[in-house]
């Protein structure tokens, strides 16, 4: 089956998006990770959700994880407010991993071997034509494996 039948939509933001509107984005939609296109559409990033988290927690708590339990709810809403009045792209870690993405009409092989690759749980589905790229959608870890079950079941390959 070609990536162009595997695609399901799936939300994203553009670098210039405010910060807050990406955490929104993640949180309300339950995303395994952000993904990011340039303003040409072409994906930028794909960030797990944990590293995302990563970003707001204080320095000074990730070198003594015994700060964690005295730091209460009002400095969840300074995390908040440090967001406001960035981009994406100024608040993304600064190791971010490109994106894998295929073309429509690559194979689930390719797919499967560009997200074991990049260990990021998704691949977008990208149309080029010249210089403007269109995102089709991305397929996700979860709907590869559901496939491949799918398939395997067809087969005979049962468990």
């Amino acid at each position: 089956m070609s990536a162009r039948d595997l695609a399901e939509p799936y939300p994203h933001v553009v670098t210039d998006d405010s910060a807050v509107d990406a955490v929104r984005l993640l949180a309300e939609h339950d995303l395994p990770a952000l993904l990011v296109l340039d303003p040409d559409g072409v994906p930028y990033a794909a960030v797990p959700g944990s590293q995302l988290v990563r970003q707001l927690v204080p320095e000074y708590v990730m070198e003594d994880p015994l700060l964690a339990p005295v730091i209460d709810d009002r400095h969840a809403e300074a995390v908040v407010q440090d967001l406001v009045g960035r981009t994406v792209s100024e608040w993304l870690p600064a190791r971010t991993f490109k994106p894998p993405y295929v073309s429509p009409d690559a194979g689930t092989m390719e797919i499967a071997a560009a997200m074991a690759r990049t260990h990021v749980p998704l691949v977008a589905v990208v149309e080029r034509d010249g210089r403007t790229s269109r995102l089709l959608g991305v397929v996700s870890a979860a709907g590869l494996m559901r496939h491949l079950l799918a398939s395997g079941g067809r087969a005979g390959g049962q468990a």
